[in-house]
């Protein structure tokens, strides 16, 4: 993100060392939904390590995937290569996962 590096770059010029993770302000995971002409839209977010939230996220990805939706979690490949790894429970989410995108099923398919 733009706004993320100039900021650790400004520190770095300031003598203030590095700061990454000082701008996780929230833990855990966002649930992002595809749209067309829209891009991705946050449905949800929360900690997997709190109950609550958990439960929440749960019930959120159940509902989607109700809902005719399929779920990706990015990753990255070897070399850096960005991919995505399909989904179907939310077992299959990685811990370490920051988002979730969902998206419609190709129409017309069989």
């Amino acid at each position: 993100m733009y706004w993320r590096s100039a900021a650790m770059a400004a520190s770095r010029r300031r003598g203030e060392g590095d700061l990454e993770g000082r701008f996780d302000i929230i833990p855990g995971v966002r649930f992002l939904r595809m749209k067309p002409g829209f891009g991705e839209v946050l449905i949800t977010e929360g900690d997997i390590d709190l109950a609550d939230d958990e439960e929440r996220l749960i019930r959120e990805f159940r509902r989607q995937l109700d809902d005719g939706m399929w779920a990706a979690v990015p990753v990255a490949g070897p070399q850096g290569r960005r991919e995505s790894r399909m989904v179907q429970s939310f077992a299959d989410i990685p811990r370490d996962a920051d988002r979730v995108i969902f998206f419609p099923r190709a129409a017309g398919g069989r």
